[in-house]
């Protein structure tokens, strides 16, 4: 994946440093705790330039996770997302994905650590596809996973660096066993989301996607739900079941990464026909056109890097 980002410059702390000059001491803190928070934000290729998506939420709810670990970022929202572009702009990215992070020094070790240095430093690079382009269109096969979502809403509803090994697991699971994705389930036996999206089923022209209390609420979520609203498509949130899925006409992923994905089987059961259903598409349509700026109905959820 990084092959070609070798000669490309982080920005960390202030200052932009050469990618491989980029390292953590390794007694980091968060290296052996996982106390640190970090973004998946997007910026894509528009006729006006490159343009970021929905940047100043990514870096808002960043702010928000850190102080659920009462971690003080030192900088403001708007020099954050003023070194996102930075990074942008000194590697000539128009299009690309971009990993903000906060973690803590090596001052001292041990859970009960304190008075640590807090860094941040951001990577930007292209990654044209999450996934195998075919997929937007053949969808993905997905398994439930034996790993259950967890029941503090703090490691569910969060960035949080640490939490993220339980969706690490649950989506080598599902490779293991020949699948794209994984499904996981909350404490209640309720869906979740996947490894690291969320998921939307359609059932009689109506879409529904678990509340969340145990799974991230999502930013590409939150902007299909209001997409679909103004498609004039009902979107319901509620608890779902794993039956809810497989009797389901329709199913997709949202996330930044993944962006608009249908879900095509579960479990070697197809959904629906099996194929990419047409709330699906048009939700996927209109998604490329309002990333590209092409709908200047959203373009509030766009900044321009020039």
């Amino acid at each position: 994946m990084f092959n070609q980002a070798k000669d490309q410059l982080i920005w960390k702390n202030g200052s932009l440093i050469k990618w491989d000059d980029s390292n953590v001491h390794i007694l980091s803190h968060t290296l052996h705790y996982g106390t640190g928070v970090f973004e998946g934000v997007r910026a894509y290729n528009t006729d006006n330039g490159g343009a970021i998506f929905r940047l100043q939420d990514h870096t808002a709810r960043l702010f928000d996770a850190a102080s659920k670990l009462n971690i003080q970022i030192p900088l403001t929202a708007d020099e954050l997302n003023k070194a996102q572009i930075d990074v942008l702009k000194a590697n000539n990215l128009n299009e690309a994905y971009i990993r903000p992070i906060v973690y803590l020094g090596n001052e001292s070790l041990g859970i009960r650590a304190t008075d640590l240095s807090v860094n941040v430093a951001i990577a930007a690079w292209e990654w044209p596809s999450y996934m195998s382009p075919e997929k937007k269109e053949l969808g993905l096969s997905i398994i439930k996973s034996s790993h259950e979502q967890y029941s503090n809403s703090l490691h569910a509803c969060y960035k949080i660096i640490g939490t993220y090994i339980n969706s690490t697991m649950a989506l080598h699971e599902a490779l293991s066993k020949g699948a794209d994705e994984a499904l996981l389930l909350d404490k209640n036996g309720n869906i979740s989301e996947g490894s690291g999206e969320n998921i939307f089923i359609v059932k009689n022209g109506e879409i529904y996607t678990p509340k969340t209390d145990y799974c991230l609420n999502g930013l590409t979520r939150q902007s299909i739900i209001q997409i679909a609203k103004d498609q004039n498509i009902k979107v319901i949130e509620t608890n779902l079941k794993y039956e809810d899925l497989v009797m389901a006409d329709e199913a997709f992923f949202t996330g930044t990464a993944v962006e608009v994905t249908p879900i095509t089987s579960i479990d070697s059961n197809k959904i629906g026909s099996g194929k990419r259903g047409e709330i699906s598409h048009i939700l996927q349509q209109k998604y490329s056109e309002i990333v590209a700026g092409k709908d200047v109905a959203y373009s509030s959820w766009l900044t321009y890097i020039d």
